[in-house]
């Protein structure tokens, strides 16, 4: 009789030895795919180092602020925390990656003139004429690159913390709308609305 009982248990031992590594399986092809695609370019903004004040001493860590783009009209940011400055990018990379919004780009320029506010960050952005080039500086003008504007200018009107800087980058760009975008929400055709020549 005992040994008939011990049969089944050893049998369900045996088949859970077996499922084990199918179900470790997935989560490695999760950390695989989880890398940003060959075609979009990241740039570091930020690093900074923090220093935690404990009983022991001081343990430090980083920061990092990184923009992704494909200047094709995708761009995104992400803010990554490790205690080595490689993670920290790497961290910040799929961050930027997952997060990334189109930007509407009409002829290498913005469609039109906007604000963008953060805190303590404010900057105007307004269309430019073809060879005018990015009229911007710092984060503003890594944001303006990697999202495939060529001809910009622009004005920061308060701050330049560079996290403030990119997060009012960012609100302005999200406020932007194409023509076609315009004309649909105005029930009209795209070529009847008047585009002011850019001087």
């Amino acid at each position: 009789m005992s040994t008939e009982n011990n049969n089944p248990q050893e049998e369900k031992a045996q088949a859970t030895e077996k499922k084990a590594p199918s179900k470790r399986a997935p989560r490695a092809r999760k950390q695989a795919e989880q890398t940003t695609a060959p075609d979009v370019e990241e740039r570091v903004v930020a690093v900074n180092r923090v220093a935690k004040v404990v009983k022991g001493g001081r343990r430090f860590s980083f920061s990092a602020l990184v923009i992704v783009g494909d200047q094709k009209g995708k761009v995104g940011y992400g803010l990554g925390k490790a205690k080595e400055v490689p993670d920290a990018i790497r961290k910040a990379s799929q961050v930027a990656a997952k997060s990334m919004i189109y930007v509407p780009v009409e002829k290498g320029t913005l469609p039109h003139e906007v604000l963008g506010e953060f805190d303590a960050g404010k900057i105007l952005f307004r269309p430019a004429s073809e060879g005018t080039g990015i009229k911007a500086a710092g984060a503003c003008r890594t944001i303006l690159e990697l999202a495939g504007v060529k001809n910009v200018l622009t004005k920061s009107m308060r701050g330049n913390n560079p996290h403030n800087v990119v997060k009012a980058t960012f609100a302005a760009l999200k406020n932007i709308r194409s023509v076609d975008q315009v004309a649909k929400a105005r029930g009209v055709d795209p070529k009847s609305l008047r585009i002011s020549s850019h001087k």
